[in-house]
């Protein structure tokens, strides 16, 4: 049975939160190694035609099955609920079979549609352990919260729970899977072509239709048009990005627009998708480390609460996000110029690395350097320590101003205690921040010394839980083609459904 295998990166705001809703501010987002798997298989020569079974085996309850049918005013997707009646509906899965369907039998045809659905298809998600908190099983195995512990349980496992109770860790799941999903239904009806998610070009034009359908998709099953950061991860990988013109969507976010409408809106030559996307690497030695945190935030409320307070108090506000867009790109700045220090230099950032590792970053104007290479690097890195610290200062006076916990108490405690961690520099709150997760940039050694001493650190922190996450930051880039063998896991998952090689 041939099938298309497609994965798509989790995220991680590094800088920009809030901002990052204007079009006058980028953000700087990472894609995390963490990713969702969307498998698609044609049925038996026996498989019902026009049906499209969808399974998510890692929830209770977690299956829908569509009927596909040809009308003289399009294709229309129908969910079967007899066939799964413990299931509840699940609108960001149905969304993307049904827009993406209707796209290909407009620019491919009705017929051909019609023919792909032949013998049926299987549809099996899968995410990574990371999209889903792993606290509760981690205690009830009696392990201690580590990435040690965390490579003990089994890939892409259970959560023994429904999608509406699971505890996310907020890595952007909806649009990871939204991503994969809908990249993976275009490969199926060839809308795209497999061979351009390899292609290093975010200019693309199958990249950019996947990326239009998804944002698309994404809005729709969300009922508003976000800044769209996190799908635009999910297809491009890490980079500095700035949001599309939400109007660019109005004319299909209603449920009836004509056909020709949403071809000439979701179209790769469609200039109205004014998106930026400047692709963006961690500078040698350097990753990211992400921790789960005990008590989640609401983020549409946060958010909701800034923007009113940036409305009443435009002055104040324009002030203030001037200042922290300013630091936003500074940290762009001098990720790119420590990549070119260590490109140009390659012993002497090695050697400084060596030594900055060894002190936590208030003590780095100390160390000694022994050229005026070494020189540039410490200057580059105090530079980044001296930003994130800024960024924190300013995002913390934003919250106080707009009464939000934008960085609360607890969290700001976790992030001082971790920053002094010799070889960390620096960190904060991911995307609108709030109490669910924090984000750490670390120079990396090869026995994962400020790794196991920020595990430690955590671990005597006894009135907040705080689990590390395994994903860093994506090496692969965005979006991709896969061997679905070669994902630890996901070969058992696949047979439990009758895909097999």
């Amino acid at each position: 049975m041939s099938a298309v295998c497609i994965s798509a990166p989790g995220k991680v705001l590094i800088a920009g939160g809030y901002l990052v809703l204007d079009p006058q501010y980028p953000g700087l987002v990472i894609a995390t190694s963490s990713r969702f798997h969307v498998v698609i298989a044609e049925g038996s020569a026996q498989a019902e035609s026009n049906v499209i079974e969808v399974h998510s085996p890692q929830f209770l309850n977690a299956s829908w099955t569509y009927k596909i049918d040809d009308h003289t005013d399009g294709v229309k997707v129908q969910e079967l609920h007899d066939r799964n009646p413990q299931s509840s509906p699940n609108k960001f899965v149905y969304l993307a079979v049904q827009r993406v369907i209707a796209y290909a039998a407009l620019v491919k045809s009705a017929q051909f549609v019609q023919d792909k659905l032949s013998k049926g298809l299987k549809i099996v998600i899968a995410g990574d352990n990371d999209f889903y908190s792993q606290r509760a099983k981690l205690k009830a195995l009696g392990l201690p919260p580590t990435t040690a512990s965390l490579h003990q349980l089994p890939p892409l496992g259970p959560t023994g729970t429904t999608l509406r109770d699971v505890h996310k860790t907020g890595l952007g799941s909806s649009a990871a899977l939204i991503t994969a999903l809908v990249t993976a239904l275009l490969v199926q009806f060839s809308v795209i072509s497999k061979t351009a998610l390899a292609q290093d070009d975010v200019r693309h034009p199958d990249l950019t239709i996947a990326h239009n359908i998804s944002q698309y998709v994404h809005c729709y099953a969300q009922g508003k048009i976000g800044s769209g950061f996190d799908v635009s991860s999910a297809i491009y990988g890490s980079h500095v990005y700035t949001r599309f013109d939400p109007q660019i969507l109005k004319p299909i976010m209603e449920d009836q627009f004509s056909p020709t409408t949403l071809t000439e809106v979701l179209s790769a030559s469609n200039d109205g998708w004014n998106c930026k996307v400047e692709p963006v690497t961690l500078p040698p030695r350097m990753k990211i480390l992400l921790a789960d945190v005990d008590a989640g935030s609401d983020t549409p409320s946060l958010v909701g609460k800034v923007l009113k307070w940036r409305q009443q108090n435009k002055d104040e506000a324009e002030s203030l996000w001037n200042a922290i867009d300013s630091n936003n790109r500074s940290l762009h700045t001098g990720f790119r110029a420590l990549s070119q220090f260590a490109a140009a230099n390659k012993e002497s950032y090695e050697n400084l690395i060596a030594k900055a590792v060894m002190s936590p970053a208030r003590d780095w104007p100390q160390v000694a350097t022994a050229s005026t290479e070494q020189a540039g690097v410490l200057n580059g890195l105090i530079a980044l320590h001296d930003t994130t610290e800024r960024i924190r200062k300013n995002m913390r006076h934003m919250g106080e101003l707009a009464d939000v916990p934008i960085e609360p108490l607890q969290q700001t405690r976790l992030l001082d205690l971790s920053t002094a961690v010799p070889g960390v520099v620096g960190g904060g709150v991911p995307g609108a921040g709030g109490f669910d997760a924090i984000w750490l940039l670390v120079l990396e050694t090869a026995d994962g010394t400020v790794e196991k001493a920020v595990q430690t650190v955590w671990s005597t922190i006894y009135d907040m839980s705080v689990t590390p996450l395994l994903a860093r930051e994506s090496l692969e880039r965005g979006v991709r083609s896969e061997d679905w063998q070669r994902i630890p896991g996901l070969g058992e998952i696949l047979s439990r459904f009758g895909i097999r090689s």
